[in-house]
């Protein structure tokens, strides 16, 4: 096993004043899909957020290690830069950007040392496409303008794919898919997974782990761990819920209450 792409320890952070996460750590080495699933408002998107430098979340403690470097000073292009990566739970719209153009801009931005002219880009994208089987059309309308939930997140698996980033972090990818779009975007995601990049799954149920499988799944309650496991794990969480967990630590309710609308 090789030296872990990413470590967290002792990770404290707030929102405006707001303490969310209280003390999580974690460490995922390369060719690991790690889990991490919990009630809405226990810290789990504002996880995803701090690890990618959102402007308003304040790391109050603890460090971040990415591919043994800490990114406590570095801006979220920066750390992009590093090869980390977010897919959003809502992809936002952004009218008048072709999705092609987007990706090439993206591209080169945190490629800075290898950017790729249209030519040599549309060779590197139409690889993608290829393997993921996305049809041209997405990539000729605008950034998530009049997308489904299944085309967005279908977006999302082609950036991570064009992109190539050391480690991703997909927030809630299941969030707003139908079984089949779910399917399609996990079969996306294992077809660029591999051995060389870590991969970090943050949902709410049991249903996309059945499609991605990772190796850990980790309990997210009131911005702690509080339990990691096996795929056995999601399958008491389905069965039982999270109230035993709640229990467990003493967390209520009124505890988890999230930074975000919707909570994460």
């Amino acid at each position: 096993m090789g030296e872990p792409i990413l470590v967290i320890e002792g990770l404290h952070a707030q929102v405006e004043g707001k303490e969310i996460l209280r003390g999580v750590d974690l460490k995922i080495t390369p060719g690991e899909i790690h889990a991490i699933m919990g009630p809405n408002g226990s810290g789990k998107s504002t996880l995803a957020n701090v690890l990618m430098g959102k402007p308003g979340y304040e790391v109050t403690e603890g460090s971040v290690l990415f591919r043994g470097e800490s990114i406590a000073d570095l801006s979220t292009d920066e750390r992009a830069r590093r090869g980390l990566f977010l897919a959003f739970q809502y992809p936002v719209e952004i009218p008048g950007v072709s999705v092609v153009n987007f990706l090439r801009t993206a591209y080169n931005s945190v490629h800075p040392d290898h950017t790729l002219g249209p030519l040599e880009f549309r060779r590197h994208l139409q690889s993608k496409l290829d393997l993921l089987e996305v049809g041209e059309e997405l990539i000729n309308r605008y950034v998530n303008q009049g997308f489904s939930g299944g085309e967005r997140k279908r977006a999302e698996v082609l950036q991570l794919a064009v992109l190539d980033p050391a480690m991703a972090i997909l927030d809630e990818t299941d969030t707003g898919l139908d079984i089949d779009a779910l399917r399609e975007v996990a079969a996306g995601v294992n077809k660029i997974f591999n051995e060389e990049r870590g991969l970090l799954l943050i949902t709410h149920y049991q249903r996309l782990l059945t499609y991605i499988e990772p190796h850990i799944i980790h309990v997210l309650i009131g911005g702690r761990i509080v339990r990691s496991g096996g795929k056995e794990l999601a399958l008491e969480l389905e069965a039982k819920g999270y109230e035993q967990f709640r229990a467990e630590v003493g967390a209520t309710s009124d505890e988890e209450l999230s930074d975000e609308a919707p909570a994460g």
